[in-house]
């Protein structure tokens, strides 16, 4: 089986890929919609790519490609925990000797209070994943640079962590889904199972006052439980959203096509983006 994520290695993608397949080939892919365009052309037989984030908030990116690109099925979740540290080459060890901090934008942002009190003088730049920051302090070892990565990123590139849990909160969180060509879900063992969760894809009518209020009570009156509702634009015309509608528990017989049948009768477009299991890593290794 072969497992794309994004890369390069080391990256929280790798760790919640190697979190769910114990066996497989891992493959890294430089940017998250290469790694959903290689499932849809069957090059791998899953992609696993960032969701949403705890402290960020939704990946938009991977939302927006699979919404408008790549109609890939969410066939499982994972959520790891996010551990930064500040990564440096090992001829660099000085921490007042940084001058630029490389690492993706939301990992920058989590590490916001470190960077303004300890390097508040040096320059941000962005960079594809934090993986590939690390990546790129191993290979300029002359520059006085640093990454914000994890430790998987530290081992792979042979950095040295500077500074240990450079994070602002403690309880953050990413989450992970599992896409796949078709709607085939495939045993997991390892990480512990925490729920499951159907996430829906609803658009309103233009022309229907109230259509929103309509829509949460064909789930509320049936006592399912959404987990998270957001709403993102059409790309058809200023004003025009959609709404991504996670539901707790997996497609039964009766409910969810009920709500399903009830939306479309007050003429919302819906589509199923999945139904599948999550899982926890944290929650894993917390219970081993």
């Amino acid at each position: 089986m072969k497992i794309g994520y994004l890369g390069p290695k080391g990256t929280f993608t790798e760790m919640a890929a190697r979190g769910l397949y114990q066996k497989g080939e891992f493959l890294p892919y430089r940017t998250i919609p290469s790694c959903m365009d290689a499932v849809a052309t069957e090059e791998i037989d899953l992609a696993i790519v960032p969701i949403e984030n705890a402290i960020e908030g939704t990946v938009n990116l991977t939302l927006d490609y699979l919404i408008h690109k790549q109609r890939l099925p969410i066939v499982a979740g994972i959520t790891v925990p996010i551990v930064q540290h500040l990564l440096v080459h090992p001829s660099n060890e000085q921490l007042k000797n940084i001058e630029k901090v490389v690492s993706h934008p939301h990992a920058i942002a989590q590490c916001h209070d470190f960077l303004q009190t300890q390097l508040p003088e040096a320059e941000w730049e962005y960079m594809n994943s934090t993986a590939a920051a690390a990546e790129y302090v191993a290979e300029h070892p002359d520059l006085s640079v640093a990454a914000i990565a994890n430790e998987l990123a530290a081992k792979e590139y042979g950095l040295q962590i500077n500074h240990s849990d450079i994070h602002d909160y403690s309880h953050n969180r990413t989450s992970f889904v599992v896409l796949r060509k078709q709607a085939y879900q495939m045993k997991i063992d390892g990480p512990t199972h925490v729920e499951d969760k159907t996430t829906l894809m609803v658009t309103l009518p233009s022309d229907f006052s109230g259509a929103l209020h309509q829509v949460l009570s064909a789930f509320a009156w049936r006592k399912l439980n959404l987990t998270k509702i957001e709403s993102r634009p059409t790309k058809t015309g200023l004003g025009n959203y959609f709404f991504i509608i996670d539901v707790q528990g997996t497609m039964d017989e009766v409910l969810i096509p009920g709500v399903i049948s009830e939306l479309e009768a007050l003429g919302c477009g819906v589509d199923i983006l999945g139904s599948y299991p999550c899982f926890s890593l944290a929650y894993s290794k917390a219970n081993a």
